[in-house]
């Protein structure tokens, strides 16, 4: 259309100007463009106007003088969108499919490293977590979200991959999954225990393989107690473990400076394999307990359950997850484990022994805290993009040595006790950085290439571009910033009308 009235707009302007009608050939001119710019939409610049339509490879380092913003494709990144005010967006998601991965990049040594990919694509697929060498190191075949898991034998820092096949082993997605495997600070932990069984030496060989601090007693009889000292000074134990016989026989005053202590931050596991006295333990810490049948079983083990467990999964204060209720006590936690005979576990089943008993303490919330916390990133690391490196319990400076630069830690008021600083990685690998001060502590930060994951990448941008359309209140449209095109109508009208008027004449 737009063309046909080029055309013979143009034919029209010429014979008039054969004819020498100077007069008439500028109406044809008037009319001509005001009619091409009525049929197209024709829109001011964006530095002029109203609309700028952005670039992805080129974002704008200021929106002076533009009121909306249009945009196609996935959009930018989160740190390219904080640099740039709140303006209407015109911005359609688009539909193809995508993914996200999720995993911890830093790990503590004995956990179980586990990678989920989120999928928008429901068709069976398979999922191989590979080591730096090719080896399979886990496998998953399903529809949907995927989740493969792994137990690191070693602290290292190691770049893993991934691989996502489809149902014919035609190659999805395949990247670097990079993770840190720390040795973490040995667990201070004070065990009194009034009943001796199997079920305490098998508890003892679990904390003592995992390096804990242990200051362990056994009463064996009305006058022989074993006992383990501990291999440092231990003033504040931060796990205190129990057998209930242990708790119904020891005297007002043991009781009261227990909970005292657990009152000012420790943690408290009840072993509840030998508890009789349920009136005890509801005077105490008002657990109410029922007498359970002696066939019954709990738990993700399908362990025999204890002779007193509470009635429901919550009892009062106190919430119930796989054999183990817990409830805040001051600062601490008191938890009680309400299964028994668990060691005949540690023949048959250790590991998943060994990861249930994990899974008991983090009820409990029992962890060595560290000096300084580093945080994730919210997006992936890219080469020559800002990135922001956030950590909790640092002051002073940070060092990155591959970048030669020394930055000062900053608050920042949308993260709670963490300071950040802000980089531009120049190279995809390890970044690491060190913080200053009496105890200078470092870690290292894995930046991406721009090649990989580009499915996890678009929808990171997409879920940025979706978050910074959501910061005003009105959408905008894909018309806004066009002129308005009833000036152009009447322009074309009264011009067409002049020069009908002088053809008439």
């Amino acid at each position: 259309m737009s063309i046909a009235i080029l055309v013979i707009g143009a034919a029209s302007l010429l014979l008039y100007l054969w004819r020498r009608r100077w007069i008439d050939a500028l109406l044809v001119l008037v009319a001509t463009a005001a009619l091409f710019l009525l049929v197209t939409g024709w829109k001011l610049p964006g530095e002029l106007g109203t609309t700028l339509a952005i670039d992805p490879a080129k974002p704008p380092a200021t929106l002076d003088g533009v009121r909306a913003l249009t945009l196609t494709g996935d959009g930018l990144r989160a740190a390219q969108w904080q640099d740039l005010p709140a303006r209407p967006l015109a911005w359609t998601m688009p539909a193809s499919n995508t993914l996200r991965l999720d995993f911890p990049r830093r790990l503590a040594l004995g956990r179980m490293f586990t990678l989920t990919v989120q999928r928008g694509d429901k068709a069976p697929a398979r999922l191989q977590l590979l080591a730096e060498n090719g080896q399979v190191l886990a496998e998953v075949r399903g529809d949907g979200d995927l989740t493969a898991q792994w137990l690191p034998p070693l602290a290292e820092t190691l770049e893993l991959k991934a691989r996502l096949l489809d149902g014919k082993d035609k190659l999805l997605a395949e990247g670097p999954v990079p993770v840190v495997v720390e040795e973490t600070l040995p667990l201070q932990v004070r065990g009194r225990f009034s009943a001796p069984s199997f079920d305490v030496r098998v508890l003892n060989d679990l904390l003592a393989g995992s390096r804990a601090v242990i200051d362990w007693q056994v009463t064996l009889g009305k006058t022989v107690t074993r006992s383990e000292t501990a291999r440092e000074k231990m003033d504040k134990p931060d796990l205190l473990v129990i057998d209930a016989a242990w708790f119904e026989r020891a005297s007002g005053a043991t009781r009261s400076a227990l909970l005292e202590q657990v009152k000012e931050g420790a943690a408290l596991l009840v072993l509840g394999g030998n508890a009789n006295d349920s009136a005890v333990w509801s005077r105490s810490v008002q657990l109410a307990l029922r007498p359970q049948s002696a066939d019954a079983t709990i738990g993700s083990l399908a362990l025999t359950a204890a002779p007193l467990n509470p009635a429901a999964a919550q009892a009062g204060a106190w919430l119930g997850s796989d054999a183990v209720w817990s409830r805040q006590w001051g600062q601490g936690r008191i938890g009680w484990l309400g299964a028994a005979d668990w060691h005949r576990q540690a023949i048959k089943e250790p590991r998943a022994l060994a990861l249930w008993w994990q899974g008991v303490l983090d009820t409990l919330g029992v962890q060595r805290n560290e000096e300084v916390n580093w945080l994730a990133p919210e997006e992936m690391p890219l080469p020559n993009q800002r990135l922001e490196v956030c950590a909790q319990g640092v002051q002073g400076k940070v060092h990155f040595p591959g970048l030669g630069q020394t930055l000062e830690w900053r608050r920042r008021s949308d993260r709670v006790d963490a300071s950040c600083v802000a980089v531009w990685p120049r190279q995809p690998g390890w970044l690491r950085m060190e913080t200053q001060g009496a105890k200078p502590m470092s870690a290292q930060l894995y930046v991406y290439a721009p090649s990989d994951w580009s499915l996890w990448q678009a929808a990171e941008r997409r879920d940025a571009t979706a978050r910074y359309a959501a910061r005003t209140l009105a959408p905008a449209t894909q018309n806004q910033g066009a002129l308005p095109g009833w000036p152009f109508a009447v322009v074309f009208a009264l011009a067409m009308l002049c020069l009908w008027w002088r053809e008439r004449r």
